[in-house]
């Protein structure tokens, strides 16, 4: 069975981000594997950082169960997602031992470095998937094969500057938009954190909020979620696009100004 993996930094950002279509290749017969780099663990005022570590330990757990997902351990703490070794050789395991054909994950440049972090380490980890010169933690043997990598959309479209952020192609969720805030909703602790911390009256509005801009963006869906394909060298062939294969039935192409 082909696999998808989702690489995110903390827990509800795999939902936000890129859940619909994540789904939609569950649906289409892909292997789902749904990990967060970061535990969680600031994102509270009202637990100690054990205690709130655990407790979305197991609201990530319930998400990924309810769409058939394979969890993933949590390997940092959050605001300690950095690209170096230590960290690239437990990323870089996973991805050996998942074997995905499909890597998604966050946006090369996003509203806070967490999630830029993570984004670096799910290239550089599906980048040194067949060296085995490359020691991963735990030890897992190197693995051949291609793999293409998609970049969701930043948080709201646009980048650390302002600057809208125009993707490759559009999936269309409009189907799936009420499953993705379902999935959501099992972040039950993140209510009051968003509220408090980003001014999100609702955090599951907020997602349909995010997905109507990016069908309104699209110019033909309701709802959507925006990928780019990285470039291909190191990964695969040029023409390999199996997100774009699988989901070709709701897919658009962006028109970029030539």
């Amino acid at each position: 069975m082909q696999s998808v993996l989702a690489i995110a930094a903390h827990p509800d950002d795999i939902e936000f981000f890129m859940s619909g279509t994540f789904m939609l290749l569950g649906r289409a017969g892909w292997e789902l594997h749904y990990m967060n780099l970061a535990n969680g663990c600031c994102g509270t005022t009202q637990f100690d950082r054990e205690t709130i570590a655990e407790i979305r330990r197991k609201e990530a757990r319930q998400a990924a169960d309810s769409i058939g997902a394979v969890f993933h351990e949590s390997i940092c703490n959050d605001l300690e997602i950095f690209y170096d070794k230590p960290t690239l050789a437990k990323v870089a395991s996973v991805v050996r031992d998942v074997q995905p054909e499909i890597v998604l994950t966050h946006a090369p440049s996003d509203y806070m470095e967490d999630h830029m972090n993570a984004s670096r380490l799910a290239v550089t980890a599906a980048f040194c998937r067949g060296m085995p010169n490359f020691p991963v933690e735990p030890p897992r043997p190197h693995i051949a094969g291609q793999v293409s990598l998609y970049h969701a959309q930043p948080f709201s479209h646009r980048d650390p500057l302002n600057q809208l952020v125009t993707p490759d192609f559009w999936v269309d969720v409009s189907d799936v938009v009420e499953a993705k805030v379902a999935m959501l909703a099992h972040h039950q602790s993140q209510k009051r954190w968003l509220d408090e911390s980003q001014g999100h009256d609702s955090y599951l509005q907020t997602l349909r909020d995010l997905d109507a801009e990016g069908g309104q963006l699209s110019g033909q869906y309701g709802f959507a979620e925006g990928w780019r394909k990285h470039l291909h060298l190191g990964l695969g062939e040029a023409n390999d696009n199996p997100l774009a294969d699988a989901l070709h039935d709701r897919l658009t192409l962006t028109q970029h100004p030539t």
